[in-house]
């Protein structure tokens, strides 16, 4: 570079002509002038591209392949190894390298630019992610629902047993109370919780489920392309940050309840993070500025249960999900209404609650409260040893102990048991356990006597007579008893004569 300069100043201050500086330095002509032209030497430069003689027909037939394979599952793509093959068995006599050369430039060229979009306040975006969630010691994998706000970047996380759409609409119900506003403008996926079909000009066919989420909260759906996550970036980096953050290590709960708690304080302490590129605002400060123009929550709460119509079968269950559950005998062969959240299954019969499950996320279970067939069991008393509903029924051990006791001393113990569990409407095991213990203790093995012992005081209050309402026994005087009228019996003085 030092000769470079010093010729360079040479011949641009005419202090040698070209001629001398060729006779002396040996350098070409050529060479000298590119010195007077150029300030730095300018490298070697083609006129033009240097010609492909073996991969230069066979450019074309890559090419083809590339874009083939981009409708293929990224893990069955052809390898520049797999092409080199493909394209000896059609004629190519070059080598492996300048077919990895010709891919790589190939798939440089034709790599995707994206167009960066802008963050308007009030809109939001929508996905799910998947990780893996230890409960009681037992790795399962959960599906988690994010919505973040787009301005501010605050989001919202919410783990479920499995993406569908009860989860979807109490996500959607979460998550906008703890923005405190509702999105005028949301991003998703082209997911079937929310659309049944995908129309021509970026049209889609909501679910019932979703236009009443719609109707109820007037937000305005937007639908990304197919295959196009980008269009919702936002949302996408939100699922990979609550992942590494927020379940790193693996939570250790014991249910979801108990994660989604984990879940909600972790979003709440990311709101205080301050972001690149925000005016040194946090996420807090930001989220302000999307309630401002966001929607104001409704004053009514919506009903994010899913209902369905069924009937009840012959066997007194309804079946929602493959799964069945039990209801009340007295509804079997009726029809009734299933409305079904994350947590429980609750079965209606005209407008009236008649059962409540804990909601099961197995396949193909019968979930059975045994209180729905007591009735039952008082008609067809064989049952109750086989009695399927009955089999995993937990009661205390006084109960099997007083059942023995009465199948041997009364003629009718079975039944009599059966009104014994019947006593199950009206009171709690915990009462009818000391009733029974008490019956044990007094040795009396009959249903009378547990019933009996089960009366409180409150329960006589309710047997006295009242002459509210009855003006015309007030007149009536009624003579007070003497205790001397009972000596009688003693004597035997007063008996009743039979006919």
């Amino acid at each position: 570079m030092d000769q470079w300069i010093e010729l360079r100043r040479q011949i641009r201050n005419g202090e040698v002509s070209l001629r001398q500086l060729e006779r002396e330095t040996g350098i070409h002509r050529q060479t000298l002038r590119k010195i007077r032209d150029n300030s730095e030497p300018p490298g070697y430069r083609r006129t033009k591209p240097a010609g492909k003689t073996k991969i230069g027909p066979y450019l074309g037939r890559i090419k083809e392949i590339i874009d083939a394979d981009k409708q293929m599952p990224k893990k069955q793509r052809h390898t520049a190894k797999k092409i080199l093959e493909t394209l000896e068995s059609e004629g190519f006599t070059g080598s492996y390298t300048i077919v990895k050369d010709a891919v790589r430039q190939i798939k440089k060229t034709s790599r995707e630019v994206f167009m960066p979009l802008s963050q308007r306040p009030g809109e939001a975006q929508v996905d799910f992610g998947h990780a893996l969630t230890s409960f009681d010691g037992t790795l399962k994998k959960i599906v988690f629902f994010v919505m973040t706000m787009v301005h501010s970047d605050a989001m919202f996380v919410m783990a479920f047993p499995r993406e569908c759409t009860e989860a979807f609409l109490e996500a959607h119900v979460r998550a906008f109370k703890f923005f405190g506003c509702v999105p005028r403008r949301i991003i998703y996926d082209n997911t079937r919780v929310a659309i049944t079909k995908i129309l021509k000009h970026h049209k889609r066919k909501y679910t019932s489920e979703f236009k009443r989420l719609i109707s109820h909260y007037l937000f305005e759906p937007h639908f990304c392309n197919v295959r196009r996550p980008n269009e919702k970036g936002i949302v996408e980096g939100s699922v990979k940050y609550s992942r590494l953050n927020f379940m790193v290590p693996v939570p250790q709960v014991t249910d979801y309840d108990d994660l989604n708690r984990l879940l909600y304080n972790c979003c709440q302490s990311d709101l205080k993070r301050i972001l690149r590129g925000k005016r040194s605002l946090s996420k807090e400060q930001l989220l302000a500025e999307d309630r401002v123009a966001a929607i104001a929550l409704p004053d009514d709460t919506f009903d994010y249960r899913k209902s369905a119509s069924t009937f009840a079968s012959s066997e007194s269950l309804v079946r929602y999900d493959t799964n069945d559950y039990s209801v009340p005998v007295s509804s079997a062969h009726h029809q009734t209404t299933i409305k079904a959240s994350v947590s429980f299954i609750e079965v209606y019969q005209q407008d009236r609650l008649i059962a409540r499950h804990r909601r099961c996320w197995d396949r193909e279970r019968q979930i059975f409260d045994p209180m729905h067939y007591l009735e039952l069991l008082e008609r067809k008393p064989g049952s109750l040893d086989h009695a399927r509903p009955l089999e995993d029924w937990s009661l205390p051990r006084c109960f099997n102990t007083y059942r023995r006791c009465l199948e041997a001393n009364r003629e009718n113990g079975t039944r009599e048991y059966i009104q014994i569990l019947l006593l199950l409407n009206k009171y709690s095991i915990r009462q009818i356990s000391k009733a029974i213990c008490k019956a044990l203790n007094h040795r009396i093995y009959c249903y009378c006597a547990v019933q009996q012992f089960l009366l409180t005081a409150e329960d006589y209050a309710f047997t006295t007579f009242s002459l509210a309402g009855r003006d015309h026994l007030r007149h009536i005087v009624v003579r007070q008893t003497s205790v001397a009228d009972y000596r009688s019996l003693t004597q035997g003085g007063c008996h009743v004569k039979r006919a």
